[in-house]
């Protein structure tokens, strides 16, 4: 078997498996959102609201871009190179999962005024694309938080490990929140995941070569 022909296997084997935990996770979805629900104790509601800032495509896009900035100001350019493709990443994780959330149209557990379920783009009438409490499926936040835990691991072990434990916050954080269900943010493990993988040849030799060519002309300045 080819490597082409092994990459392509590992994929379908991977989109199978993800569906199956969806599957599995879905008939949980009601215990585990009642189970984890902080809306009665402000302290962890408090904690569940910053986990979820955080996991926002715009704090993870300003953070990343000013760290990048200062390891290249500290002649790092490879680091810096390194940290704004894990940006890139997340973003663009984020970004497909908001997309499918859109198009999907499932309802947020807090949303209460219609039977929970996936109404798509269209509902009593009316578009319904855009409106938040028909954006549940997948989670973005949770895509983008694991976007960029993934694209950490494959950088270094490490920060993968504590990437993968502010990941998993914002998954909580998600969930406690009442914003999403449990099977919507393991649905966005699953397409989070082989995006990273997918981007890594694709986009960090390239970044890293900017990064390069934009560190040679600040130093001959």
């Amino acid at each position: 078997m080819s490597v082409v022909e092994k990459s392509i296997w590992h994929r379908w084997l991977w989109l199978l498996a993800g569906i199956a935990a969806v599957a599995l996770v879905w008939p949980l979805d009601g215990r585990v959102d009642a189970a984890l629900d902080v809306g009665r104790n402000m302290v962890l509601r408090r904690l569940a609201w910053w986990c979820s800032k955080f996991g926002e495509g715009w704090v993870v896009a300003l953070v990343g871009t000013v760290l990048s900035a200062v390891f290249l100001a500290v002649n790092r350019p490879q680091r810096a190179a390194k940290i704004f493709f894990i940006v890139l990443t997340a973003e663009f994780t984020g970004g497909v999962a908001t997309l499918l959330r859109v198009l999907t149209g499932r309802t947020r557990p807090n949303n209460l005024e219609v039977p929970q379920g996936f109404y798509g783009v269209w509902h009593a009438g009316h578009w319904i694309i855009g409106q938040a409490k028909f954006s549940a499926f997948p989670s973005g936040h949770a895509a983008t938080a694991v976007g960029l835990a993934a694209a950490a691991w494959l950088w270094h072990r490490g920060w993968g490990a504590v990437a993968a434990v502010y990941a998993l916050a914002v998954m909580w954080s998600r969930i406690a929140l009442q914003a999403h269900h449990l099977s919507d943010v393991v649905a966005s493990v699953v397409l989070a995941i082989p995006l990273a993988l997918w981007l890594k040849p694709l986009l960090l030799p390239s970044v890293e070569f900017q990064f390069g060519n934009l560190h040679r002309a600040l130093r001959r300045k």
